[in-house]
């Protein structure tokens, strides 16, 4: 569990404080304080460590651009990190329409994850996400085809079907887990790529 002193504790409000009035110099430490811890994360999804760093450059400058709304009294670790989903998410969800992007993206995971004869390639990816969607149950399928490949909120999955939006949450949580328990791997990166390819499968 990550804890930090009281001292590093104070070091930081201080840095903070400075860094909302614009003192490069703080924002220089902060950097060096948090880059690795960031990089790191980034590289669990990302596998390519130029993609990563080039994250991780967006991800500072949004500190630095949102820097006079931060909380001196706040960790900036939740406020970095949740800057870096969000940028992973992006990338994924851009992935997903950039067949060079995706396939790159792939490539490096499963380089990264697997020996050369066990490697998945993207088409057999998208094998297995299209089996794993077919094995769910029809209404849960329907309800994962609705909201994935059609684009529609929960509540307008709802209407049309007659049910509420906590239970189609409910059936994408457990579509979610059918598939991650069907693809079989253990590997972040691939699994979230294939998800956010979902419609570019279908479609193609």
């Amino acid at each position: 569990m990550y804890s930090q002193s009281p001292e590093a504790l104070q070091q930081e409000k201080d840095l903070i404080c400075l860094l909302k009035e614009g003192d490069e110099r703080a924002f220089e430490k902060l950097y060096r304080l948090y880059s690795i811890r960031v990089l790191k994360k980034l590289l669990r999804f990302v596998k390519d460590e130029d993609v990563a760093v080039e994250l991780l450059q967006d991800i500072f400058l949004k500190l630095w651009e949102k820097r006079e709304t931060l909380d001196a009294e706040q960790s900036l670790r939740p406020f970095l990190f949740r800057i870096a989903e969000n940028k992973i998410t992006d990338l994924f969800r851009r992935a997903a329409y950039d067949r060079k992007l995706l396939e790159h993206l792939v490539s490096v995971s499963t380089e990264v994850c697997y020996d050369t004869e066990d490697t998945i390639n993207l088409k057999d990816g998208e094998s297995i996400l299209k089996q794993a969607i077919n094995a769910l149950p029809p209404q849960r399928q329907k309800i994962f085809i609705l909201c994935k490949i059609e684009g529609k909120s929960y509540e307008e999955v709802g209407a049309l079907l007659g049910i509420s939006a906590g239970t189609v949450n409910d059936h994408m949580v457990k579509a979610g887990r059918a598939v991650k328990k069907y693809f079989n791997t253990t590997d972040l990166a691939l699994l979230t790529l294939m998800m956010a390819s979902v419609p570019h499968i279908f479609k193609s």
